[in-house]
């Protein structure tokens, strides 16, 4: 008699384990299966980025194309400032079409490190930690994997949340002591959309984005200007300087229609910082640049293992230094405020 109970119990326990929820197996098998071979998609949302107390948005729009194309538009809605990263079959691009410039890079981007506004590095990530969590409610399921910024080793994993038809609805970026970092919400997905190559090509997008040369003093509702300055009125300094590294020389030099500052930090951890007027090109120029795409709070920079350069607000920047880490380096620029934030 208790034996046949048992076995009563034992088959009542698996018949109520296949009827309420898939199980964590199914859920990610669902969720791969969705979105695993994709030949195109088509997404928007909105991009949170938060360094100290200051947050830093973004709309984003995303197309991807089978045969590694990507289009990534970035803009900045503290100033409307848009920069693109692309890639098509030939190279990795940041296209900034208010500069009149695209820097081109010899890049393995995206693969080489996570991107919270890419499917398939969200879904990578989430395959790739065996230690990932999985948490189902009556609105959906939350994935809890870990993540690969190698250029930040601050953020350790990504808080994902679907909703019950497994579309991903935001992506949260957190550090080790669980602070959230960067949040991606997405506003619409499309899985089928009608894109065609004109879409992913440099010339195409330039030509569409950049700006007239002879554009008007006043902007358009919605649009800004993108004025050339000559003088640098305030010289930015970081908020953030390593232990026992101090400013010991800062000089200011005229170039060609506009000016240079140069500081020169000496200590532990010596480096150089360059600040000078930004120089809108009459013609479309393709710039080759050294290191990977970096988003740096407010803009996309260049970084390598011993530099990193960016373009905030009018003014062009180049941080290096021969001893300092990745890392630091990071922390340095991400300590230099250059444009008012959005909260």
């Amino acid at each position: 008699m208790k034996k046949k109970l048992l076995i009563l119990l034992l088959g009542a326990c698996f018949f109520f384990t296949g009827c309420f929820g898939n199980g964590k197996k199914d859920i990610l098998s669902d969720f791969e299966k969705k979105y695993s071979d994709l030949k195109a998609y088509q997404l928007t949302g909105n991009l949170e980025i938060l360094n100290n107390e200051d947050v830093y948005q973004y709309d984003v729009e995303v197309l991807y194309q089978q045969k590694d194309k990507f289009y990534v538009s970035l803009k900045n809605k503290a100033n409307n400032h848009e920069q693109i990263i692309l890639k098509n079959e030939n190279e990795v691009y940041v296209l900034t079409p208010s500069l009149n410039k695209s820097f081109k890079f010899q890049s393995e981007w995206p693969y080489n490190n996570s991107q919270v506004y890419l499917i398939q590095s969200i879904l990578g990530d989430i395959l790739d930690d065996e230690e990932r969590t999985i948490t189902e409610s009556e609105v959906g399921y939350t994935i809890e994997s870990s993540v690969n910024y190698p250029n930040n080793r601050k953020l350790v994993s990504q808080i994902v949340t679907l909703d019950t038809d497994y579309k991903i609805k935001e992506v949260k970026i957190v550090d080790d002591q669980g602070t959230e970092q960067m949040k991606m919400t997405f506003t619409k997905i499309d899985l089928n959309p009608n894109l065609n190559s004109s879409m992913f090509d440099l010339n195409q997008i330039m030509n569409e984005k950049s700006p007239a040369p002879t554009a008007t003093p006043e902007a358009t509702p919605g649009e800004t200007n993108t004025e050339q300055t000559s003088t640098i009125e305030d010289t930015l300094y970081p908020l953030y300087i390593p232990t026992g590294t101090v400013l010991t020389n800062e000089e200011k030099v005229e170039k060609t229609d506009g000016e240079r500052v140069i500081m020169t930090f000496e200590g532990e951890k010596p480096f150089l910082l360059v600040e000078e007027t930004t120089n809108i090109e009459q013609e479309f120029s393709i710039i080759p640049t050294a290191g990977e795409p970096y988003l740096l709070v407010d803009t996309v920079g260049a970084l390598t293992d011993s530099s990193l350069t960016w373009s905030s607000n009018g003014i062009d920047y180049y941080l290096v230094s021969d001893v300092m880490s990745q890392d630091e380096l990071v922390d340095i620029a991400r300590s230099i405020v250059a444009i008012p934030n959005a909260k």
